[in-house]
């Protein structure tokens, strides 16, 4: 009798490392990424060999971090208490955390928000709690949960699937899409669990994801929903709530959950969770790994969130929003509409390109030209694709979005 074969798992990285050319190896080989700066003002920055370039790199969407708000933060938490305090937040604490919390509070409503060190140790501290039924604000099944995480949500996400699965099963789905939701959720319904979707807010390399829409269309399976919108924190709404809390119409549905970036648009450094209640709060600083285990986020930095925090509530980023979005569109206009995102009220655009060389011809012909931008090539894009993107900035002048557009005329993007 011949006895089944076992199936073994896919492995997905080395799937992923098997399927991908050598086109990123070739941009740092030839100085097209991964540049060391040396000095920096506002757009522009000095390179380890000398010569200026104007970037489309930083995520910094308002140029926050150059705030003399910030700076002067930073400089006395620095003075006062070093570079660093080795603890836990739960054993000791510097004063500057639970004030930012509490700013952060007052910017989204009254609903709590727990700092952590990154965005991914949000996911990696928050994400386990919530599958398992620990947040008292949002209710599991009996039968338990089951994870469906958006095809386009970040790597960050993408990456726990092994460890999801070890509380659920573990999905993905495709809003490109138009019946895959919606067929995951009838069959997760089927079992009895409780769904919970992971998607992003603002993409990291383009769209914007319809998160009333995916929250709509878990209602009627009790199920939850958890945002990544570290790309859209601060760039939206009077106070920078972001992307997702305005899409929401200002307000933290029950039944989700925001992870938040206080590195990007924010201007400072570290991630944060969104919560409605304390009693939430309370669990994640009891169990969430990364904060039990690991050190609060550096204390120059810090100091700095909570200056930035500050610059939330008293309207200042609202007038730097202003000026992103009046870069935005600019850039639009003087690329015709062909870009990524072209249209969208996101900081982020990008020229798509067929095939991985001429992304990487273009790439290297803004480098020549003194323009630093983001290549991205599998698995960020699709495979044989390439796309080069620029994070637009309150900081950029109408000059650097006509060179960056000028030198874009009459390749093949599109």
């Amino acid at each position: 009798m011949i006895q089944p074969q076992e199936t073994q798992p896919v492995n997905w990285v080395k799937s992923r490392i098997s399927r991908t050319s050598d086109s990123l190896d070739r941009a740092f080989e030839q100085g097209l990424t991964g540049h060391t700066i040396t000095a920096r003002e506002g757009k522009k920055v000095r390179l380890a060999d000398g010569s200026a370039a104007l970037e489309f790199v930083s995520c910094s969407y308002l140029g926050l971090e150059e705030h003399p708000a910030l700076i002067d933060a930073a400089e006395t938490a620095l003075r006062r208490f070093g570079v660093h305090f080795s603890s836990s937040r739960n054993r000791m604490r510097p004063h500057y955390l639970p004030e930012l919390e509490e700013l952060l509070a007052t910017v989204y409503r009254g609903n709590r928000a727990v700092a952590f060190t990154s965005v991914g140790t949000v996911h990696l501290g928050l994400l386990p709690l919530l599958g398992s039924g620990a947040l008292p604000s949002y209710r599991i099944a009996p039968a338990g949960t089951a994870f469906l995480v958006e095809k386009t949500a970040h790597s960050s996400m993408q990456i726990l699937r092994g460890l999801l699965g070890q509380i659920g099963p573990t999905h993905r789905f495709d809003l490109d899409s138009a019946d895959s939701l919606e067929t995951a959720l009838r069959e997760i319904g089927e079992t009895g669990r409780t769904p919970i979707a992971l998607v992003d807010g603002v993409g990291s390399m383009g769209g914007l994801i319809d998160v009333a829409g995916v929250l709509e269309a878990l209602r009627p399976y009790g199920g939850h929903l958890y945002i990544d919108d570290a790309h859209g924190i601060s760039i939206a709404g009077a106070m920078g709530a972001g992307y997702a809390f305005e899409s929401l119409g200002d307000q933290l549905p029950e039944n989700v959950v925001i992870a938040g970036s206080l590195s990007k648009a924010f201007g400072g450094s570290g991630g944060f969770a969104l919560v409605p209640g304390e009693a939430d709060v309370r669990v994640l600083r009891k169990f969430a790994n990364p904060l039990v285990f690991g050190h609060s986020i550096m204390l120059p930095l810090l100091a700095a969130n909570v200056a930035a925090a500050e610059l939330h509530v008293n309207g200042e980023v609202a007038a730097l929003q202003e000026k992103l979005w009046r870069n935005v569109t600019d850039f639009d206009d003087l690329t015709g509409g062909r870009l990524v995102n072209s249209g969208l009220w996101s900081p982020v655009r990008g020229a798509h390109f067929a095939t991985e060389e001429d992304a990487f011809q273009t790439t290297a012909a803004l480098k020549h030209a003194g323009v630093l931008v983001l290549p991205a090539f599998f698995p960020t894009v699709a495979k044989g694709t390439g796309l080069v993107r620029f994070a637009l900035s309150s900081l950029h002048e109408r000059g650097d979005l006509e060179t960056a557009a000028k030198i874009l005329e009459g390749t093949r993007f599109g």
